[in-house]
């Protein structure tokens, strides 16, 4: 039953498909097969011959590649664009090795002298970006933050410190600030804990700053829910997949019952977590998910008790709460 709903739903696709983009017919013997001649770059009719187009632009790549280092040495255009990198990663430098030695040395000297006054004559806000985005890759490497968040964060920070929102303020709460709205935004969450562990900051300078840098550029930050953190708390658990989906199954009707309102995140997902072990009698104590949580055991026996009561979860138990 379940492929033939499949069939029926992609031939509805198909049809869908069809009705936007029309089939093209030779204008000649309205013909719809064709012949493509990549070499010659030309549409051809395969009824009666009629070319249809020429000069088609090939986009694909124009040599074969067995291995990462022929597609290195055969690519003709850089690395992309990125936000991580003070200067986005288009500049060039002045080297040292190379066809250097080549030339006399006068304009050795010359060379050199240019290669000195290349990393001199950087404004302030450009110096500062450059240590701030190093500070940021460092952290976001040792959080492992995903690269969209990272760029985030350095947009983030590009544009405070164009506002001048830096001055008087330390360097690592700023990027500290930015990472946190980054993460956030894109719900990947990071507690304020553990990036305050990463720069050694006060978790409430870090959160004095965000909210200033919020307010000031007019980032709009939606509230975290609970099934941003469940997955991270279940892989450093790490649970069975059986567990996930039940303490999935858990916050999802405990939202729908609205029993999470004007709860804590965190500790809604550590007590789904915690109450999923009990049901699928996986042996986890509640100092267990506390200290993975970063909550305390109280928060989690709280919402634990929230979630039996108001879920009809006693039932399901068979292993006594730890």
């Amino acid at each position: 039953m379940g492929v033939e709903i499949e069939m029926v739903e992609s031939n509805k696709e198909i049809n869908q498909a069809k009705e936007s983009n029309p089939v093209r017919k030779c204008p000649s013997c309205k013909g719809t097969e064709f012949i493509i001649d990549r070499e010659a770059g030309e549409t051809i009719c395969k009824k009666c011959g009629s070319v249809i187009e020429e000069d088609v632009i090939d986009y694909g790549q124009d040599w074969r590649e067995f291995s990462s280092d022929a597609n290195q040495s055969k690519r003709r255009t850089g690395n992309p664009l990125t936000f991580t990198k003070h200067d986005k990663g288009m500049s060039t430098k002045i080297g040292k090795s190379g066809d250097m030695y080549k030339i006399s040395s006068s304009d050795r000297k010359r060379f050199y002298r240019l290669k000195k006054w290349q990393a001199r004559i950087s404004t302030a806000i450009e110096r500062n970006v450059k240590y701030a985005l190093a500070e940021l890759r460092r952290v976001g490497s040792f959080l492992n933050v995903p690269h969209i968040a990272m760029e985030e964060a350095a947009k983030i920070y590009r544009t405070a410190a164009e506002k001048g929102l830096v001055r008087g303020r330390s360097m690592e709460s700023v990027v500290a600030g930015a990472l946190y709205a980054a993460c956030r935004r894109h719900r990947f969450p990071r507690t304020l804990e553990e990036i305050s562990s990463a720069f050694a900051l006060d978790k409430k300078e870090i959160g004095k700053t965000y909210r200033f840098i919020c307010r000031e550029i007019g980032i709009r930050i939606l509230p975290t829910f609970p099934l941003d953190y469940v997955y991270r708390f279940a892989s450093e658990l790490k649970l069975s997949p059986k567990t996930i989906s039940k303490a999935v199954e858990i916050i999802n009707k405990a939202q729908d019952d609205e029993i999470t309102s004007g709860k804590g995140p965190m500790g809604v997902a550590a007590a789904a977590l915690y109450v999923a072990t009990l049901i699928c009698n996986e042996k986890k104590t509640q100092r267990e998910v506390a200290d993975v949580a970063g909550v305390t055991e109280v928060t989690i026996r709280n919402r634990y008790k929230e979630l039996i009561d108001k879920l009809n979860l006693n039932g399901e138990i068979t292993a006594p709460p730890a």
